[in-house]
């Protein structure tokens, strides 16, 4: 287009043009201004700020509004919202719009300018993010260090492939009541009505809603209670339901159940892989280490585990992580493999970025929840982190945990969306045996039959919802935490 030497300033050899192509842009901007459907054809991921030339992101951003006003965008009506003193070459801003729309011919190629308009501004981004990193590399300054600055590369390359800009600023509130509805939509079409991710405990999904995207939920519990397990028990669940739907654009979207990362910082991943074959099995996780199983149940675990192959479950078994290096590894297997659910087993064997004395321990896991809420809120998904109690919990009488049992509770308690604690009387119950053929003992049998195998799980807080309890079948033996059932159905006592 001949505009295009009017519309750019000369540029010195010796200087490397950043990528751009204003004809494209011209182009497009003379489709839209001679039918403005061209407008819809780009306006999901085209912004103003992809363009090259300034002119040409007011001239969008005019159009943009006059259309979604309802309006025609044309030369005539655009040119009251522009300056008109503002000149290019020997024409002034009208004639150029007008010039524009002259020499457009059609609207079929406007997609194919769009998306070459977005490609080039993504590059232009990426040569930002390498100078900021050559610059910061040279530099050298004494609070960053290497692997700071390999972090924060590359939350601003998973920024830029995610949202194509990785400054977005503020939103319009009607793009959050578009994402709303379209949240109450989904949920009310899907099995359950659930907006969140389904946990596979009915009574929990009913009043939670499920596990909502970009929450911080904390799953707290004394050592013996069965947080790791009710935690491998949600991920399975949700990773056994995944579907996929292939896009027009080659990736792959969850319909169903989700793809799961496991940062498993105690237990190594084959720890963490017998406790499900144990529960998918129902072969106590014991019998399963020391190899005391029948045929049978060896048959059931060889079932157990084809089943298990296939579901999307990805393991991180690296201890000692920093709170930066477990976003890395996040960001880049929602990049590589996808990603529904994020599950930390467990917040206090985590470090802060900045290693501080053992006396700022509260500062560090106020920087870690702080980072975790943060991610949740990057990566659009639920975190499911799992947190140790205070020993307080055991000098009460009673024994049902509390926000302020959290260790370093306030920043815990003050980032989480949601709260659970896992409570179970049976584990406090058998620790108080009477002695035998005593009217005490006779007691304790019925209040050990009335508690047998009930797990409760508490509700300590929920931004969306309300608090309160939710009761859960738990098999000790497999591990296996599940929807409570008629008293007629609850488990066999083992060792009796």
């Amino acid at each position: 287009m001949a505009l295009a030497a009017r519309a750019i300033p000369e540029r010195t050899e010796s200087h490397r043009s950043a990528p751009q192509n204003v004809d494209a842009e011209q182009a497009l901007l003379g489709a839209i201004l001679i039918n403005n459907e061209a407008y819809y054809r780009v306006s999901d991921y085209l912004k103003s700020e992809h363009f090259f030339e300034p002119v040409h992101r007011r001239i969008f951003q005019v159009a943009g509004e006059l259309v979604r006003a309802n309006k025609v965008a044309s030369p005539v009506t655009i040119k009251t919202f522009l300056p008109a003193e503002l000149a290019i070459g020997d024409l002034n801003l009208a004639q150029y719009v007008a010039r524009l729309a002259a020499e457009a011919t059609t609207i079929i190629n406007a997609d194919d300018y769009g998306r070459t308009i977005y490609d080039l501004a993504i590059r232009r981004a990426l040569i930002g993010v390498g100078e900021d990193l050559v610059n910061v590399a040279y530099d050298s300054p004494v609070e960053k260090t290497p692997r700071h600055q390999i972090e924060d590369a590359e939350k601003q390359l998973y920024d830029l492939a995610e949202h194509g800009n990785y400054d977005t600023g503020f939103h319009a509130f009607e793009t959050a009541l578009v994402n709303a509805i379209d949240m109450a939509s989904a949920a009310y079409q899907r099995d359950g009505h659930l907006s969140g991710l389904a946990t596979g405990l009915e009574e929990l999904d009913r009043k939670m809603g499920g596990l909502q995207p970009s929450d911080l939920v904390i799953l707290a519990a004394r050592p013996g209670m069965g947080k790791t397990s009710l935690a491998t028990n949600i991920a399975f669940n949700v990773a056994q339901a995944w579907q996929g739907e292939q896009q027009a654009d080659g990736t792959t979207k969850t319909v169903s159940g989700g793809i799961i990362g496991f940062f498993s910082l105690e237990m190594s991943a084959e720890q963490l892989a017998t406790r499900i074959i144990a529960e998918q099995a129902g072969v106590p996780s014991a019998d399963i280490r020391r190899g005391r199983i029948t045929e049978d149940q060896f048959a059931q675990i060889v079932a157990a585990s084809g089943k298990m192959n296939r579901v999307p479950l990805y393991v991180d078994q690296t201890g000692g992580l920093t709170i930066g290096q477990l976003a890395a590894r996040a960001r880049r297997l929602k990049r590589q493999r996808g990603l529904d659910l994020l599950v930390v087993d467990y917040i206090q064997l985590m470090q802060a970025s900045q290693r501080r004395g053992s006396d700022n321990r509260v500062q560090e896991i106020t920087e870690i929840t702080n980072q975790l809420k943060a991610l949740a809120k990057e990566l659009q998904v639920p975190i499911l982190a799992l947190s140790q109690l205070s020993r307080q919990v055991e000098n009460r009488d009673d024994k049902h945990p509390q926000l302020s049992d959290l260790r370093e509770s306030g920043s815990i308690e003050q980032d989480a969306d949601v709260v659970l604690f896992i409570y179970r009387e049976e584990y406090y119950l058998q620790n108080k045996e009477p002695k035998p053929n005593t009217i005490e003992h006779a007691q304790w049998q019925q209040e050990m039959e009335d508690v047998h195998g009930i797990a409760e799980v508490i509700i300590g807080k929920q931004r969306h919802g309300p608090t309160g309890t939710v009761r859960l079948l738990f098999e000790d033996r497999i591990t296996r935490f599940s929807n409570l059932a008629h008293s007629d159905h609850l488990p066999a006592r083992s060792g009796s």
